[in-house]
């Protein structure tokens, strides 16, 4: 990959030099660094939106279950939850805990 953009940035000068140090002590020139945490932040940023927008999907479906009534109360849940493990203790044979 062709390398012909410069990026130019204002740091404090201890923050600067404690980066450029511990670049040399990992044996790895500085803009290789700054490129690996800018590829890691793209990835990051990506994966948020992704989630976000899988997360509105699913807060939009169940708004369209509420809204047309496809409801089920905590008690009912709780009572269909109950049968499924009666049924599968009973199904391995060991009793009820």
């Amino acid at each position: 990959m062709s390398k012909e953009a410069v990026f130019t940035m204002k740091l404090e000068p201890e923050l600067r030099d404690a980066f450029m140090a511990e670049a040399e002590a990992s044996h790895r020139p500085a803009s290789q660094v700054v490129r690996e945490l800018m590829r890691e932040f793209i990835e990051r940023q990506q994966q948020a939106r992704e989630y976000d927008a899988f997360l509105r999907a699913k807060v939009d479906a169940a708004r369209v279950q509420i809204a047309s009534g496809r409801v089920a109360s905590s008690a009912d849940v709780e009572a269909r939850s109950a049968a499924r493990r009666a049924a599968l203790r009973a199904r391995a044979g060991t009793a009820d805990a």
